[in-house]
């Protein structure tokens, strides 16, 4: 059986999704965008701004789940230039020290134009 996650300290999934479902012993979150939470909007313009609005997002989820980013055992980042690459990965390796297996890749374009998106699989 799975169970929906919400956590208002998370951006409001932006269509039909949740932001996350817990389903035998994982929670598997939708990718997160750096929307802050209290504006819903798009804060920072930088790389390494957005990858760490999307780190407190993915935080706020997990906890809400039981989990945490030390906890991480996938995650699927997506760039929409791979020039952003290494400040990515600087901010990335902050958090997931755990050091999870991990796909990245490039996209033409990501929701509301943001740089980044993760999404995790994480124990609970």
């Amino acid at each position: 059986m799975s169970e929906k996650v919400y956590t208002k300290n998370a951006p409001d999934a932006i269509g039909p999704y949740s932001q996350a479902i817990k389903a035998g012993g994982f929670v598997f979150t939708s990718g997160q965008i750096a929307i802050d939470p209290a504006t819903g909007n798009v804060e920072a313009d930088t790389i390494e701004g957005q990858t760490e609005q999307v780190m407190k997002n993915l935080s706020a989820v997990l906890a809400e789940a039981g989990s945490s980013l030390d906890k991480a055992v996938k995650t699927v980042c997506f760039l929409a230039d791979m020039n952003d690459f290494a400040a990515f990965n600087e901010i990335y390796g902050k958090y997931f020290t755990s050091k999870p297996a991990r796909s990245c890749v490039a996209v033409k374009t990501l929701p509301k134009n943001v740089l980044c998106e993760v999404e995790v699989i994480a124990e609970v």
